[in-house]
């Protein structure tokens, strides 16, 4: 029988038994031991416990031999670890943490075995992060001493750790383990049990559609993992961290958060199931989405998949001149990336005022690089003089490309693309800059259809290096040879996608932010730990709510009202607490408010 709660000792949890030592297991051990704390780590394998202490004694001299660790504090920290591969050497552990494989049946059995083994008031953590918490807790003798204790891969490194509580889990058994993740410099979450919690309850569903849309071939593994490194500066692509994660195991916590949830955004891509029962689970089998050097490693090999460079089947079309149209800093921007690259840009607008406000826009954009010393004085000095504002888009009669950056409104578009139909020479490029608008809508209103393509940069264009590039199914190939061309000369990096709503990056994107709306309207988490858990646990340089402040959260719906018009999924519905903020008036920074206060400009 359990101890009373209050029996709970006060003292920190000295003693710590890892059960598992894989990966993650090795981590986590390491963690505890440079934290001072005296770890057993236990696993059935000899093999996989040597390979444990062997990766620790390796880390621990990098440690040394970058001067993180002195040679007596190395030795300090090896002397507070031993391995066995009895459950039996848990006994006088304060605390257990268990990482074995992600199934139930060996987690449950490890601890009904542990229940006869350990102290009444010890803790028992799972590191699942796709297994039920609570059933693992109502088969144990203890349920208000069982939790979840979820670390992120590679744990020395990461700072995450969501702290996973049962309805049946004690709040003392809940603080204890939330002061030592202080303790171990990590940063904790306080979560409930459902399948991916947080991090990974928003990250796999992320994944999954990555996958689904690589299978359905609208775009290659490398022009999806570019395009969401580039366009929202991830540190991975998703289809090469499924790899990384391995896809075995993506497919486990999908299958969990399906059985739970019934959306089908979160049912496994098939080729997920086809990978995993083929072997091909990633880094750690030496192949997956991608060939590796060899099982375990990190480094990708050309393959049959792998693209040729400069495989374009046909040339594309000489480009001198190009035209921006539009007054915003889109266009701007757009025409700030031209005319630095050494294109005559004429940059027109509704009205010569509004055209020669853009082009001064451009030029304290080019001042500003001056001062931060990217560009010099009479660089910036050539490109602005590179810029020809106006008030017509009759000066577009000799440009080879004209790009159309103007309000995300289809007839708006689709008028001015009329214009460009009559006031364009015969075989200059059309492209449109629409992030969620059909391309083929802007064709349609040319009597040159072929020649129009989608060219979408990122703001800020001149910083943003990615840019999605939109054939339709009348889109000639010299058209969309031309603007791979322009791209490589301005020094952007081209992804190929078909023309569907979100196009690559908003297509993975919004769904992803939605999802993270959701969890907030159902009070599972705070804006503040979501937040938290995406950038410390997945690596996201801003959390979604950070991100939707900025976006704005009218742009944000209108592109989740467009996919969900598209694809028609349930589970793309926009959130309803989206549609009441923007009911609202809160739009996110440009109003002062959105899911957080701001400061107004």
């Amino acid at each position: 029988m359990a101890a009373p709660l209050s029996d709970t000792p006060a003292c920190p949890l000295k003693t710590v038994a890892v059960i598992g030592l894989g990966t993650m297991g090795t981590g986590i051990t390491e963690v505890l031991a440079r934290a001072g704390r005296e770890v057993v780590g236990i696993d059935i394998s000899e093999a996989a416990a040597a390979r444990s202490v062997a990766a620790l004694e390796a880390s621990t001299a990098h440690a040394v031999a970058r001067g993180r660790l002195s040679e007596q504090e190395r030795a300090d920290v090896l002397a507070r670890v031993r391995t066995c591969a009895d459950l039996t050497a848990a006994a006088d552990a304060d605390l257990v943490i268990e990482v074995a494989p992600e199934s139930y049946e060996i987690k449950h059995r490890i601890f009904r075995e542990l229940d006869a083994v350990v102290r009444p008031e010890t803790i028992l953590a799972t590191g699942t992060n796709a297994l039920s918490v609570t059933r693992l807790a109502a088969d144990s003798a203890r349920p208000e001493r069982v939790l979840g204790l979820h670390f992120f891969n590679p744990a020395p490194a990461m700072k995450l750790v969501e702290v996973v509580s049962s309805v049946l889990t004690a709040p003392q058994a809940v603080a204890a383990v939330t002061d030592l993740a202080v303790e171990l410099g990590k940063e904790p979450v306080a979560v409930g049990d459902r399948p991916g919690f947080v991090a990974d309850g928003l990250l796999f569903g992320y994944l999954n559609q990555a996958a689904a849309m690589y299978e359905a071939k609208y775009a290659s593994r490398e022009d999806i993992d570019a395009a969401m490194r580039l366009g929202c500066g991830l540190p991975m692509g998703p289809l090469a961290l499924l790899d990384l994660i391995g896809v075995d195991t993506a497919r486990t916590v999908l299958e969990a958060m399906y059985a739970e949830s019934r959306d089908r955004l979160h049912a496994p891509a098939p080729v997920l199931k086809q990978l995993s029962e083929a072997g091909l689970t990633g880094r750690k089998a030496g192949r997956g989405f991608y060939t590796y050097a060899a099982a375990g490693s990190g480094t990708v090999v050309r393959d049959a998949l792998t693209p040729l460079d400069g495989d374009a089947l046909v040339p594309g079309r000489a480009v001198r001149g190009v035209g921006v149209a539009g007054s915003g800093t889109m266009a701007s921007g757009i025409a700030e990336v031209f005319a630095k690259a050494g294109y005559e840009v004429v940059l027109a607008a509704r009205s010569a005022e509004k055209a020669q406000a853009a082009k001064a826009r451009v030029g304290r954009s080019l001042s500003r690089s001056v001062d931060k010393g990217r560009l010099s004085a009479e660089a910036a000095a050539r490109a602005l003089d590179r810029i020809t504002a106006t008030g017509t888009y009759d000066d577009f009669a000799d440009v080879d490309l004209a790009v159309e950056a103007v309000a995300e409104d289809l007839a708006v578009k689709q008028q001015l693309f009329g214009t460009l139909d009559k006031v364009c020479k015969p075989g200059a490029v059309l492209a449109t800059t629409t992030s969620s608008l059909p391309v083929v809508a802007c064709a349609r209103a040319t009597s040159r259809p072929q020649d129009v393509i989608g060219m979408h940069f990122f703001n800020p264009a001149p910083a943003m290096k990615l840019v999605e590039v939109v054939r339709t199914v009348l889109t000639a190939d010299d058209v969309h040879a031309t603007v791979r061309e322009v791209c490589a000369t301005v020094g952007k990096h081209a992804v190929d996608c078909g023309d569907r709503a979100g196009f690559i990056v908003n297509a993975l994107l919004f769904p992803y932010l939605n999802n993270a709306i959701k969890m907030v309207q159902e009070h599972y988490a705070s804006l503040d730990d979501i937040d938290a858990a995406m950038k410390l646990g997945g690596g996201y340089p801003m959390g979604p709510f950070e991100l939707l402040d900025v976006v704005g959260l009218d742009v944000s719906l209108a592109i989740e009202k467009v996919l969900h018009h598209e694809f028609r999924e349930p589970g793309l519905a926009p959130a309803p607490l989206l549609e009441h903020l923007v009911a609202a008036g809160c739009l996110g920074r440009k109003t002062g408010r959105g899911f957080r206060e701001h400061a107004r400009r």
